[in-house]
């Protein structure tokens, strides 16, 4: 019962503030906070997620795909999305992004601190079991294809390989976003175990990554199945 009446006030207060936020009751900042709790993406990596999108017009930011729709004299037009669902279209002054330490974090602890979520954990086994979000993946698959490593300038300020390669398990297909030397570490048709991936949004499709904390290991399974094209 008292899981229910905190779930019904979280919702309560998201519609609140959303409706706020139409009335320009509630500061862009204070937006983008009620958005980051939401939907569980970090405040400043949310920020920092806007200010790429508008040099890339298009990023993953957790659950989250941002999106540059137009670029102002003043102001920056964004669009948020959530495995395909709209989720906010609003606009932030440019002198906002210019110097994201304008920004500090609101603090609303009377509108969320005595709110808690019940702890749901999906643990995906299979491809066709990944959505957009989900976090700490541990699956096998078998690689399908590992397309020419493509040269990129990265937003450290320096070049790196990437490739998309295609893995496959008995459920259906994704793509693997490979780095550097992970990217010769694999070849067509081996087997291997994916650990703590996650899944995010690219170009309008589904994909694995790895991050700094996943693992990539190739693998002796001669009973795992082989892909076969429909």
């Amino acid at each position: 019962m008292r899981a229910t009446l905190l779930l019904a006030r979280h919702a309560s207060c998201n519609k609140r503030i959303e409706n706020d936020r139409m009335r320009n009751k509630i500061s862009i900042a204070e937006y983008l906070y009620f958005l980051s709790i939401k939907y569980e993406v970090d405040f400043d990596s949310l920020l920092k997620g806007l200010v790429h999108a508008r040099e890339n017009q298009e990023i993953s930011c957790g659950k989250l795909l941002i999106q540059c729709r137009q670029k102002g004299r003043d102001h920056d037009v964004f669009l948020l999305t959530n495995s395909c669902k709209v989720v906010a279209q609003f606009f932030v002054p440019k002198y906002l992004l210019d110097d994201t330490n304008r920004i500090g974090e609101p603090r609303l602890p009377h509108l969320f601190r005595k709110v808690s979520k019940p702890d749901i954990r999906e643990i995906p086994k299979h491809i066709e079991d990944l959505r957009c979000g989900m976090k700490r993946i541990t699956l096998k698959a078998r690689i399908v294809d590992v397309p020419k490593a493509a040269l990129v300038f990265t937003r450290f300020g320096g070049y790196a390989h990437v490739s998309n390669a295609l893995i496959a398990d008995e459920t259906g297909t994704i793509k693997l976003c490979l780095w550097n030397e992970k990217i010769n570490a694999v070849s067509v048709d081996s087997v291997v175990q994916i650990e703590n991936a996650r899944v995010t949004r690219f170009r309008g499709e589904n994909q694995l990554r790895l991050g700094k904390n996943g693992r990539l290991n190739v693998i002796e399974s001669s009973d795992f199945p082989s892909f076969k094209a429909s």
